[in-house]
């Protein structure tokens, strides 16, 4: 499944070592308030520490415009990974340049340096080659553990990768694994749950699922532009108009495979204190819209869920920032937790909705990456991975 050579099919003993991390963490007053991502590098960066490889980390934070913006650097990223390692993490000023090569060229084996965000240089996301041989001059093997990121061909992550003898790191092995397997082939019956806001972003999710999923469940936003299709009036829904012609022929493609809701919760507003009601689907009043699936549809999908062999799930089922529309998403996630299936969950939203619910450890794999568990649920290709060596036959 994965094919793939690891950090553990390649000699690192005192190397130098270039490792793209995903260590776009949230900040705030200047201090990480979300560490998640960090966490799932550790067992990289400590095989390597432990292997005597000195071990050059690089990242993107957030999206800067144009060169050095002081609330994007990685400082207090380097600060935290200290602490969360009980060991110094050098900090370089910039990922290439003198900057960079002077911090590179004193690091002794088991020492850690985290180079400033990639995406203070524009090159970055123009996968520009003198970057990425820049960023190979500093070390003599790389290692993408950036999941994240892998759907990106950037500097850091593909264009680098073909100057250096390039691996995978144990996270981004771990991830493909877990997706790959989920969707190449998964323990049967497989049920993919898709929610969010927009059906655009998830039509070549939902075609290529069609063929290889017993079930898809629709909820979030996206459930709408489904129910419009149907001929039901929206109201004050969030419904994607210019989408309706293709929810209307995955209609007709899913046949009894996709699954909507056949109730929803209703608000007055987009606001946590809106008036609440539920009702069965259809017409939607005036001045009212839907923010949620309604308890009936929690527990038709639940009963889906309970016979599944595997789950994949990307996106929450409702508003579920405000407590009177989380319902649904949580009903949700209690039902993954219980079932017997391999249950998988990527995407930013579902996982923080998975978090909140406090049931996270019952989920086989959470995954830390958005984009690219949406790439790979689509059938594409990523990049980052694609460039790295090949295991042998």
């Amino acid at each position: 499944m994965f094919n793939k050579k690891t950090i553990r099919d390649i000699d690192v003993k005192g190397k130098r070592v270039l490792v793209r991390v995903d260590f776009n963490v949230p900040l705030k007053d200047g201090v990480v308030s979300d560490d998640t991502r960090i966490r799932a590098a550790l067992p990289t960066i400590e095989y390597l520490i432990e292997q005597r490889a000195a071990v050059i980390l690089c990242s993107h934070l957030g999206r800067p415009k144009g060169g050095i913006d002081p609330k994007y650097s990685l400082q207090p990223v380097a600060s935290h990974l200290s602490r969360l390692l009980g060991k110094d993490v050098a900090f370089a000023r910039d990922c290439i340049g003198p900057l960079a090569e002077q911090a590179a060229a004193i690091l002794q084996p088991g020492d850690i340096l985290l180079l400033e965000n990639t995406r203070f240089h524009e090159e970055e996301e123009k996968n520009d080659p003198e970057m990425a041989r820049q960023l190979a001059a500093l070390a003599e093997v790389y290692v993408n553990d950036a999941f994240g990121s892998a759907h990106r061909a950037h500097a850091s992550t593909e264009g680098v990768a073909r100057l250096l003898p390039a691996v995978a790191g144990f996270l981004l092995e771990k991830e493909i694994r877990y997706l790959g397997q989920a969707i190449a082939s998964p323990k049967r019956p497989f049920v993919a749950i898709l929610g969010g806001a927009k059906i655009s972003d998830k039509i070549g999710v939902i075609r290529n699922l069609l063929s290889k999923a017993d079930e898809i469940l629709i909820g979030g936003g996206m459930a709408n532009t489904f129910l419009k299709a149907q001929g039901y009036e929206l109201a004050d829904s969030l419904v994607e108009d210019e989408a309706l012609e293709t929810a209307s022929d995955l209609l007709k493609v899913g046949g009894k495979k996709l699954h909507l809701p056949v109730d929803v919760v209703l608000g007055d507003a987009f606001d946590e204190k809106a008036t609440v009601k539920t009702m069965l689907v259809g017409n939607v009043p005036a001045g009212w819209r839907v923010m949620d699936i309604g308890p009936e549809t929690v527990k038709i999908f639940a009963s889906i869920i309970s016979e599944a062999g595997t789950v994949v799930w990307n996106g929450p089922m409702g508003v579920f920032e405000f407590a009177n529309f989380a319902k649904g998403t949580f009903g949700i996630a209690e039902a993954v937790s219980q079932s017997k299936a391999v249950s998988v969950i990527g995407g930013g939203e579902s996982v923080a909705a998975v978090q909140q619910s406090g049931l996270a450890d019952k989920i086989t794999h959470i995954s830390t990456g958005g984009g690219a568990s949406l790439e790979m649920l689509e059938g594409l290709v990523l990049p980052g991975v694609a460039v790295l060596q090949d295991l042998e036959k």
